[in-house]
């Protein structure tokens, strides 16, 4: 049976009739309510603990308390979760601790109040910590709003940092050593990476930290290639504090957008400066179910540029394959055969300069496109934008500062942040991300009403949710502006923007309205299609590709669909296809989650996974 969900709102002073003593002691307020929440934990009390949430409450778990990605919303789903999870994980209560140096009373806006608090726990098999929010009812009673929990290790398993890491002195081996390791001569990779872009290395490193050999398999001569490839115009939209990669921030010297080409130079580094056992130029042929008495999962099969083969048999594979498995996505257009001139995606696209003197259309309006538009702008080439469907645009100088304030120059340290970030469910993030879209398009008020007049389609994304709600549904939808907006206005980029595009002619593109646009290059900056392709052509037994669910976008719950975890469709058992993972995201979702990746694969290698809380699938 279904549990009804409650209404969403935000819980604000109005809603719950509430105000806040000015001379309110914030601790007290902590430490009471933890004490109950702790108590009632330990004598595995759930309606007690579901009388510390509110009715339209969240409760928020990775990994700690469902090996899952869930979140429960309303009293009634909490309570159902707690029912079967706590005895399974047994939550310890003499290991809960609070950190009395994060709590804080916060007014996110006027009519909005909340402490928030962090803690740590011991389950039955980890470590895991946990961040909670209490709001003011009116008998001046807390109750929390959001409760989230994360796993962070595995018992007796730590990560090999800090104290942990090698003492020993290397007396002149060291090159010898990591040459071996690379060529994998003396033993097998218990993982083989597919990818190595920031999402592979990342999972990489997090393993080597646990103790697992991965093998990071790269098709590119060298490691960053997948950057150092793209457009020459492209920059990193987020800023620099966003962007940290595990265990090796950026410099703080760093600049605060980062040129493509110095993030590809810097992920080589990385890869080298963490150890990590890559593989350039070389490609995955094939995987394939391991049918023979090897004892492990997968028969993965790798070819190098030479024409050496070699085949793995391993426990898991990763597919670190990127939006849309770097497989581009070209709008079917009529008339492609009678273009005298040049079709591009804009993955093929490199730089304004191979087409000076040219006249060049864009199709699409998302960052690709701008980015292009405005690189050929700076090289005095005559572009035009087409724009198919309405764009988010917000500047970085007045949305940055807005969105990523956890990201930013005095800021919290990353882990504190990510956490922070991580304990926003998805709908509560919507209905704050309603209010932070509208006070950035009101200081954005000059710029959009430029794009308006020349005749630009603006979107707030769904439900005015702005950016964040696009980026985790469709990966796409939006323009975190650098410039080239101000160059739509100005006309230097030529924009078209009120009709279909019907066909290809020789000379161009003719569209519904029977208006043209001619053209010597035509570019689609539209995307990538479904991140599952790239993976089903590598996987031979067919008879998966039906159970491969999909990657990206948000279910029910707000969770993302499918990376992070086992691609394969969960069963009634809460099991999926054993040992096959999607990582993707940007740099700071690839930092976060490559931990929880690596943390579910170990728990698999020690036999001490569990089954998924499969209960609403």
């Amino acid at each position: 049976m279904s549990i009804p969900t409650p209404s969403r709102t935000l819980p604000t002073l109005h809603n719950l009739g509430s105000t806040v003593d000015p001379n309110l002691d914030v601790q007290a307020v902590v430490t009471d309510w933890f004490a109950k929440f702790t108590k009632a934990i330990g004598l595995k009390d759930v309606p007690a603990i579901a009388d510390l949430i509110l009715d339209n409450g969240f409760w928020r778990d990775m990994l700690a308390l469902t090996w899952d990605f869930r979140t429960f919303e309303g009293k009634d789903a909490v309570s159902n979760f707690l029912k079967g999870q706590l005895s399974i994980f047994d939550p310890q209560p003499d290991t809960f601790s609070l950190q009395r140096d994060l709590v804080q009373l916060q007014r996110p806006y006027e009519d909005i109040a909340w402490i928030q608090a962090f803690f740590n726990f011991d389950t039955n098999v980890g470590h895991a910590s946990g961040v909670f929010r209490l709001v003011p009812l009116p008998d001046r009673s807390w109750k929390a709003h959001v409760v989230y929990t994360n796993l962070e290790d595995l018992k007796g398993f730590p990560e090999s940092t800090g104290r942990l890491r090698n003492f020993q002195s290397d007396r002149g081996e060291w090159a010898s050593k990591r040459e071996r390791e690379k060529e994998f001569l003396d033993q097998e990779p218990s993982v083989i990476i597919v990818g190595g872009g920031q999402s592979g290395l990342d999972v990489a490193a997090r393993l080597k930290m646990l103790g697992e050999n991965a093998l990071v398999v790269e098709r590119n001569q060298r490691i960053g290639d997948n950057w150092r490839k793209r457009y020459a115009a492209l920059c990193l939209h987020d800023p620099v504090w966003y962007d940290h990669m595990p265990y090796l921030p950026f410099p703080p010297s760093w600049p605060v957008y980062t040129p493509a080409m110095k993030l590809a130079d810097w992920l080589e580094s990385y890869a080298h400066s963490m150890e990590l056992n890559v593989w350039t130029s070389a490609t995955v042929v094939s995987i394939e179910k391991e049918t023979g008495n090897s004892g492990k999962r997968w028969s993965v099969q790798v070819e190098r540029e030479d024409g050496r083969k070699r085949v793995f048999k391993v426990d898991h594979v990763v597919l670190a394959l990127g939006i849309g498995g770097g497989l581009p996505r070209n709008p079917n257009i009529p008339g492609q055969d009678e273009f005298k001139g040049q079709i591009l995606h804009s993955t093929e696209h490199e730089s304004a300069t191979d087409h000076v003197g040219k006249k060049v259309v864009v199709v699409g309006s998302c960052t690709s496109a701008h980015d292009i538009c405005a690189d050929f702008v700076d090289h005095g080439v005559d572009v035009a934008m087409v724009q198919r469907g309405p764009t988010y645009i917000m500047s970085t100088k007045e949305g940055m500062p807005r969105q990523m304030a956890l990201w930013w120059e005095g800021g919290p340290p990353t882990d504190v942040a990510d956490r922070v970030n991580a304990s926003f469910p998805a709908h509560v993030a919507k209905l704050v991300q309603q209010r932070v879209t509208k006070d950035i398009a009101e200081a954005d008020r000059e710029l959009l009403d430029g794009l308006r007049k020349v005749g630009f389609k603006l979107t707030f994304g769904e439900d005015g949710s702005g950016f964040l709600q696009l980026a985790f549904k469709k990966a796409g939808g939006y323009y975190l502006d650098v410039g080239a907006s101000q160059l739509l206005i100005d006309g230097k980029i030529k924009l078209k923007s009120d009709g279909p595009i019907k066909k290809f002619t020789p000379t161009g593109l003719l569209f519904e309205d029977g208006s043209t646009l001619d053209a010597d290059v035509v570019i689609f900056a539209t995307g990538y299609g479904d991140s599952r392709n790239a993976s089903l052509g590598l996987i031979k037994n067919t008879d998966l590709h039906d159970k491969i669910r999909q990657i990206w976008g948000m279910d029910d719950e707000g969770e993302i669909c499918g990376t992070y975890r086992e691609m394969g469709k969960p069963n009634e058992e809460g099991k999926a296809i054993a040992g096959l993972w999607y990582m993707m995201g940007n740099l700071a979702l690839c930092r976060f989650h490559s931990k929880h990746v690596a943390l579910q694969i170990k728990a698999y290698q020690e036999n001490i996974f569990g089954v998924r809380y499969s209960s609403g699938y």
